[in-house]
């Protein structure tokens, strides 16, 4: 019976069948494969030992031209090496030479200083060898006349020193002060443009400043009282600076009146000379009225020219006089005072004090300070070494002036150039107001091809009352005789006629001369003009002459009630009278008639005057500083 296969079962068999079909049909074809991977291995087998060689050969140049670059590198290495041996073998010679060099040039200073020090000492052997043989042909008098010129000599160089210091320091605020007046001068300038331009931008800003004017106006009254708090604590300061300066004074003054030594009183006069200065200075920056400090001011500045004069005499070998004693004395008394009001003044007083002194109120503790100063202490002493009554300002209103037309300041320039034409001055320039001894006068200053100059011109009438010019005189080309030609020949160009010179002073190459009017054959003292003269280039450095503008009047000279034999018999017999004249001085705020004799006693020179309506003796003056000052009778 025939099987029956279902049709999913035939597929099988069929699928079955055909793949073992298959299967026999591949395996040659392996075979056959299997024969060319036989032949495949056998070629590469054969191919290996050349391959082989090729790569050692390869390996073996790239080995040799591995060395043969590190041969380059090492090579390059050792010439760098080499390199730096050979620079720095280089610069250690370079050292070397230098080094040696040094030596040799440390060693030939040496020698230099060796030589220099020989040949000095040679030198100061010469010099001893010299002066042995000038001490044995020198006599006693050249010997202490040689050394009064070396201490004369030392003393003059110290003393121009300070002077040069105090020159600069002039100049400075002189021309603190040129700035401060061209300053104002630009800003007066710019306030007046002309035009309509500037009145039409005047209008149109006017609206902007009322707007702001009330917000400024309180913003100024809130800070005022911080500006006078600082002003307050600067002259509180003033004050300190003061009261120590007074101080060191009163310590110098105690040593003076005991010192016997020539060098510790050159010393301590050269200190009281300079402290005396340095008052006279804060004494103008103190916020009271200077009729408050000008007995003070006035002391010091005595003070300081009586020590300058007392220097001078003992750098000359000379021993103090007893006048000279007794003035160290006085002036020793005097600044103690002094002291005892400001260290008072010191402790006591604070800014309300300086406020108060500043709005000028009549009860504050700094007016009545120096209110006590000025009416209970102070009193120059009664001696002269730039001539008599040479501070002889009394009276506050110039008399002479009053009739005469008040000037504005272009007309002060205009004749500022017309005064001092022969200095040919190039510019002009009127810098403000002031106030000398309550005058009121213009500031000028003049520019010439010397420098600068200025003058102050009285507002009435456009009188000179001051000049200064600023240029050094190094040399002394005109004697004392012409330099007297030449300040009377400048007084008569300002228009002050019938001046006498009454006293002549030197100070190195200056001519400081002192004139008096004269009428009838009389000296008025109250109208005196100092003057000033260059002895190098012989001209008029400087004049003063405020004595005179206040006090010179039209006067009636009146006969003498007292004949000069009797007054000369009310003098002591001893005192050897050298000239006499009739003259009128400035006593008990008054003018008085009186006789003058100038003469010595007892070594000293002296200024006597005797009253000629009296003939009562009224005033007697001693004379210092007579080698730098003297009388012209």
């Amino acid at each position: 019976m025939k099987k029956e296969i279902s049709s999913g079962a035939e597929k099988a068999e069929e699928l079955t069948r055909k793949k073992s079909s298959s299967t026999k049909k591949a395996q040659p074809a392996k075979a056959k494969t299997v024969k060319k991977s036989v032949k495949t291995t056998e070629s590469k087998t054969a191919e290996k030992p050349a391959n082989k060689k090729k790569a050692f050969a390869e390996k073996k140049h790239k080995k040799v031209k591995k060395v043969k670059k590190l041969s380059e590198k090492k090579l390059q290495r050792q010439k760098a090496r080499e390199q730096k041996k050979l620079e720095a073998a280089k610069i250690k010679a370079e050292k070397k030479q230098k080094r040696l060099e040094k030596k040799l040039e440390h060693k030939q200073k040496r020698l230099d200083r060796i030589a220099a020090m020989k040949e000095k000492a040679a030198e100061r052997r010469e010099k001893r060898r010299e002066r042995r043989d000038m001490l044995k042909h020198e006599t006693k008098e050249a010997r202490n006349q040689r050394k009064a010129e070396e201490k004369q000599a030392k003393v003059e160089a110290r003393v121009a020193k300070r002077q040069a210091a105090a020159a600069e320091k002039q100049a400075k605020r002189e021309h603190r002060l040129k700035v401060r007046a061209e300053k104002r001068a630009d800003r007066k300038e710019r306030q007046h443009a002309p035009g309509f331009g500037g009145w039409l931008a005047a209008v149109i800003s006017l609206g902007v400043v009322t707007l702001a004017l009330g917000s400024m106006v309180t913003y100024g009254w809130l800070n005022m009282n911080g500006m006078q708090a600082e002003m307050a604590d600067v002259h509180t300061q003033s004050v300190y600076e003061l009261n120590s300066v007074v101080d060191n004074l009163d310590t110098n003054l105690a040593k003076a009146r005991v010192s016997n030594s020539a060098s510790e009183q050159v010393r301590i006069l050269s200190d009281i000379a300079i402290e005396s200065e340095m008052a006279e200075v804060i004494l103008e920056r103190m916020p009271v009225d200077t009729q408050l400090t000008q007995n003070m001011a006035s002391f010091v500045n005595k003070m300081g020219d009586s020590a300058q004069s007392m220097l001078y005499a003992v750098a000359r070998g000379e021993k103090l006089t007893d006048s000279q004693i007794a003035s160290i004395e006085y002036m020793y008394e005097v600044n103690l005072e002094m002291k005892r009001i400001m260290n008072e003044l010191c402790s006591t007083a604070c800014p309300k004090d300086m406020i108060a002194a500043m709005k000028n109120k009549k009860d504050g503790l700094m007016v009545k300070s120096f209110g006590d100063l000025q009416n209970n202490t102070i009193e120059t002493p009664k001696e002269i070494n730039d001539g008599p009554f040479s501070d002889s300002v009394k009276k506050v209103t110039a008399k002479n002036l009053e009739a005469l037309k008040e000037v504005n300041a272009t007309r002060a320039e205009e004749l500022a150039r017309e005064y001092f034409a022969d200095y040919k001055v190039t510019d002009v320039r009127c810098t403000g107001e002031t106030l000398a001894k309550q005058l009121e006068c213009f500031n000028v200053v003049m520019q010439t091809k010397d420098g600068e100059m200025m003058a102050q011109l009285s507002k009435k009438g456009g009188k000179v009352v001051m000049f200064n010019s600023y240029k050094d005189c190094k040399d002394k080309n005109f004697s004392v005789e012409r330099c007297v030609d030449i300040a009377q020949d400048f007084l008569d160009d300002l228009g002050f006629e019938d001046m006498k010179p009454v006293w002549t002073s030197e100070n190195g190459t200056t001519c400081n001369l002192n004139f008096a009017y004269e009428q009838d054959g009389v000296i008025f003292y109250p109208d005196m003009i100092k003057v000033k003269v260059c002895e190098e280039r012989g001209i008029v450095t400087g004049m003063e002459g405020i004595s005179y503008v206040l006090n010179h009047t039209e006067r009636t000279v009146a006969d003498a009630a007292v004949s000069e034999d009797e007054a000369k018999s009310k003098i002591n017999s001893g005192f050897e009278i050298e000239g006499s004249r009739l003259t009128v001085i400035p006593f008990d705020n008054e003018e008085v008639m009186a006789y003058e004799f100038y003469g010595n006693y007892g070594g000293n020179d002296y200024y006597i005057y005797v009253d000629a309506a009296t003939g009562e003796e009224i005033q007697v003056f001693t004379v210092i500083g007579t080698k730098q000052g003297k009388a012209l009778m």
